[in-house]
């Protein structure tokens, strides 16, 4: 494996999680402009920043899941690993403290 691929691999996590984010963020600024210039509605009184918040997680949960395939599958790939290494740490353990008995 190379080290640009080791090193896109250790921050998977947090990659997806800022682009996660960013594109959240980036939702709700359309999803605001959208309600400045009145094109979809405000909602009702003191709901509108409600109304926005749920429509911008509307709009961004599908958008991330097709836009952030590859990201999300590096993290994943590299929670297993961090599962496989603990569970094989786990195993050792066991059979060094099965040894002393």
């Amino acid at each position: 494996m190379s080290s640009q691929s080791e090193s896109s691999h250790k921050f998977a996590t947090l990659r997806y999680t800022a682009l996660r984010i960013g594109l959240f963020v980036a939702s709700f600024a359309l999803v605001w402009v959208l309600a400045y210039f009145r094109i979809i509605p405000l909602g009702i009184g003191s709901a509108n920043t409600i109304w926005m918040l749920l429509l911008a997680i509307v709009i961004s949960a599908p958008l991330s899941f097709v836009l952030l395939r590859k990201q999300r599958e590096a993290m994943s790939e590299q929670i297993v690993a961090k599962v496989d290494r603990q569970r094989d740490r786990l195993a050792a353990n066991q059979s060094q403290e099965d040894g002393l008995l």
